[in-house]
């Protein structure tokens, strides 16, 4: 079961006050992708090192998230089509091969950090080896699979205990850290020094996940929905109240996790740079051994979770981009083999304490692959061929367009930060350069759509599309 095999099986509700709940199953689903383990690292990291001082980073973050899953829950509604599918249909083969390469990039980093994430609950709970527990992720694949047959709501059900789930641990570390609230809110102002900067590009690419774009426009598609201008309207308008609740709720889960390092951790200036660590001593230094336990129980529902909708985005993806009608558990297995090889040898390679920063480096990733997704996501729901009478007006035009342009120069400086001295540098700049050009290339190309039925053909990797 992929999102775009059941698109129009979840009937809407009737004209009532129960309407507004018939898109809060997306909006759940998409909102894991805030609270996975990479948000857990980069949160624990940026409370640890520097207090209160990153959640202004996380509040414009998070505002920038529902401004760009608005946007792509416009595009499914609006256009019929997912992300993966309209820039299959309105950019050339060549292109679409290169945005889905990116994108499978950031689905293996995203799922990296899942796999790392897991991997620590379970030797955290269970005292399973963390090596042995990355193995041991690779069968949850039966178990997301199983949940698919049972349909989309079976899915979605379960996401929300596990969100629920998370939020209570997190509301009871917060009872019991009792955080200064007066210094949690100076926190909003926004301010960043250099030292800061990799971190709060991390938060970024956490908080903002690339392939929840193309995940979120494929969900709503499961929702029916009139083939009419106004319906659409009135279905975009429900599907934004679910998106900026949901959202919110990722928000205060992340600004939950770095508030008790903050409060816990950074008064001590111990930096996190394990989650096992942040585990042991969160009870001697709040004095209560149920907190150890919340952090746990509530990393474990984070990786799972975040596993059922990286497997969905991943199936959207491939599905949308090629149209490869490929079994699920294959698809699946693939990836999560993908990502649990190189979790298995960073793991050997630098050891088991290196986790935090394994995760804060899998969220530069995808920060880094995110204009790639912002760009034509932007451009599509700006084309009047595409969206017809639902096209983005001026305003959201020009408020996508900053964000692209902010997130893109973000990651630049953090390039030449990070690498100006590297032996590397010269290639990394080059590679920077291809990236913008490209992204240039996504923004300034007239849309021309490919044939009505371009996008309902599979696409073969090499020769003429059929």
């Amino acid at each position: 079961m992929s999102p775009q095999s059941i698109a129009g099986s979840v009937a809407g509700a009737p004209p009532s006050w129960r309407r507004w709940f018939v898109f809060v199953g997306p909006a759940m689903l998409v909102s894991v992708g805030y609270m996975d383990p990479g948000n857990w690292a980069s949160d624990l990291e940026g409370g640890s090192r520097f207090g209160y001082a990153l959640i202004w980073v996380l509040a414009v973050s998070n505002a920038i998230a529902i401004f760009l899953q608005h946007l792509a829950s416009r595009l499914g509604i609006g256009s019929g089509l997912d992300l993966a599918q309209a820039c299959r249909t309105f950019y050339p083969r060549p292109v679409v091969l290169v945005l889905w390469a990116l994108c499978q990039c950031a689905i293996v980093a995203c799922d990296l950090a899942e796999v790392i994430g897991s991997a620590v609950a379970l030797n955290l709970l269970f005292g399973i080896p963390i090596l042995w527990g990355a193995v041991i992720t690779v069968f949850d694949v039966f178990l997301i699979l199983l949940l698919q047959h049972r349909g989309v709501r079976m899915v979605e059900a379960v996401v929300i205990v596990l969100v629920a789930t998370i939020g209570a641990c997190l509301a009871a570390e917060l009872w019991i850290a009792q955080p200064a609230w007066r210094e949690v809110a100076r926190g909003f102002r926004p301010a960043l020094t250099p030292e800061q900067l990799y971190v709060a590009v991390a938060i970024l690419g956490a908080t903002v996940m690339p392939h929840n774009l193309y995940l979120h426009s494929a969900l709503v598609k499961t929702r029916r929905v009139a083939d009419n201008a106004e319906a659409k309207r009135s279905a975009m308008r429900t599907s934004l109240l679910n998106t900026v609740l949901a959202l919110n709720l990722a928000f205060l889960v992340n600004g939950a996790i770095l508030i008790v390092a903050a409060d816990v951790f950074h008064p001590k200036d111990i930096a996190v740079t394990d989650l096992r660590e942040a585990y042991h001593l969160l009870a001697p230094l709040l004095g209560t051994v149920g907190a150890s336990a919340l952090f746990a129980i509530a990393l474990l529902a984070a990786g799972q979770s975040a596993t059922i909708t990286g497997t969905m985005a991943g199936q959207a993806v491939m599905l949308g981009f090629l149209q490869l009608e490929t079994r699920p558990l294959t698809v699946r297995l693939a990836t999560r083999l993908a990502a649990v090889l190189p979790a298995v040898v960073a793991i050997a390679v630098f050891g088991e304490d290196s986790t935090v920063s394994l995760l804060i480096g899998t969220q530069i990733v995808l920060s880094m692959q995110l204009p790639f997704a912002i760009v034509p996501l932007v451009r599509v729901t700006s084309s009047v061929s595409a969206m017809g009478a639902l096209v983005n007006g001026v305003a959201m035009r020009v408020v996508g367009a900053l964000i692209a342009v902010f997130i893109t120069l973000v990651n630049l400086w953090l390039i030449w930060q990070a690498l100006e001295s590297s032996a590397w540098f010269p290639l990394i700049a080059a590679l920077a350069l291809a990236g913008v050009a490209l992204l240039v290339y996504l923004a300034a190309r007239p849309l021309q759509s490919r044939g009505a039925d371009f996008a309902a053909a599979p696409l073969a990797l090499g020769g003429a599309p059929e």
